[in-house]
């Protein structure tokens, strides 16, 4: 699967919030902030349709979009391809390089606990 850019995820969260919708309703409920045309979204959906990640059916005159995979699923793949590209595949340096640049909070290492120990036989 092809890369995503950020403002193709932020339509695609818009889908993976509901789906599916129109150009029009995905440009309605895009985030007010970004201030985008319906030309610039009808552009995103058409990269997004070529990259695979999303698929569109036919309503009358107008095009219906609906992801083609789920936000878990591109979420693992993404977070596989960041592990992979600079961890060597290896979780635990991640986890060290957070610890050691304080991007973990008391919270963050309590909930990392938790669920280590969930993760144990």
């Amino acid at each position: 699967m092809e890369r995503i850019g950020e403002a193709e995820f932020a339509v695609m969260e818009v889908l993976w919030d509901t789906a599916p919708l129109t150009a029009a309703e995905v440009a309605e409920r895009a985030p007010a902030d970004r201030g985008w045309s319906l030309a610039t979204v009808k552009t995103m959906l058409g990269r997004l349709l070529a990259k695979g990640v999303l698929t569109h059916e036919e309503e009358g005159r107008r095009y219906l979009y609906r992801p083609a995979l789920s936000r878990d699923d591109y979420l693992a793949q993404e977070s596989a391809r960041l592990v992979d590209r600079l961890f060597g595949g290896k979780v635990t340096p991640l986890v060290a390089h957070l610890a050691q640049r304080d991007r973990l909070s008391p919270k963050d290492i309590a909930e990392i606990e938790a669920l280590l120990k969930a993760l144990k036989p």
